[in-house]
């Protein structure tokens, strides 16, 4: 079963988290498939030339849609005057689905990031359905904010596997207490990645596999 990586905001590190696991179930033998639905500020960012990066494969990876402006990406394509059509991502976002084995579509921003047409990230993802993994903080602040991401796709009835504190390096209490204090918060597994040296992409697929339990895997 495919999945949806979902962040608390913008440079929680879904791509590093993305790129993780899809590089593991690559390793593992599977056809796993990135798929980011926008993406802005486009160039430099480039969240699916990472995710293909770090797999080892240009066919790790698609996006469906590139803007230049590093905004959400309605306020982008409004900016740019462009047309930016809601039903055209989720429609590709499914047939990407279909032909992935599994897909890891990779969230924009947060939640609540207009996407197209009215509708925001959190639309998309109760449309498609899929299990949620929620990336976050791992400092002062983050309690708050993945508490209301995870309570936000329950009450659209998704089914949340856990959630991920990126850049973790347990130098502050508010680090060293958040992953018990979280878990008790919204009874779920939260698990914490280390900080990484981001010009080498594989690096994210070795810590992902040496910090999340292989449960978080799709079967």
């Amino acid at each position: 079963m495919s999945f949806f990586v979902l962040g608390t905001g913008t440079g929680v590190g879904k791509t590093v988290i993305t790129a993780g696991l899809v590089g593991w179930l690559r390793d593992r033998g599977r056809d796993a498939v990135g798929i980011k639905p926008a993406q802005t500020g486009f160039p430099p960012d480039d969240d699916a030339g990472f995710v293909a990066e770090a797999a080892g494969s240009e066919d790790a990876s698609v996006c469906l849609r590139y803007l230049e402006p590093a905004l959400a990406p309605a306020v982008a394509a409004d900016i740019e005057d462009a047309a930016l059509s809601y039903d055209e991502i989720l429609q590709g976002c499914r047939s990407e689905l279909e032909a992935a084995d599994p897909g890891v579509v990779e969230g924009i921003g947060g939640l609540r990031v207009p996407l197209a047409e009215g509708k925001e990230v959190v639309d998309l993802a109760a449309d498609l359905g899929l299990p949620t993994l929620v990336v976050a903080r791992s400092g002062l602040g983050t309690l708050n904010h993945s508490a209301l991401t995870v309570k936000a796709l329950e009450r659209r009835g998704l089914d949340v596997c856990g959630v991920v504190l990126n850049d973790y390096a347990g130098e502050t209490l508010a680090e060293r207490t958040n992953p018990d204090v979280l878990e008790s918060m919204v009874d779920l597994p939260v698990y914490t990645v280390p900080g990484l040296d981001l010009d080498t992409p594989g690096k994210a697929v070795t810590a992902v596999k040496e910090n999340l339990p292989p449960s978080v895997l799709p079967e």
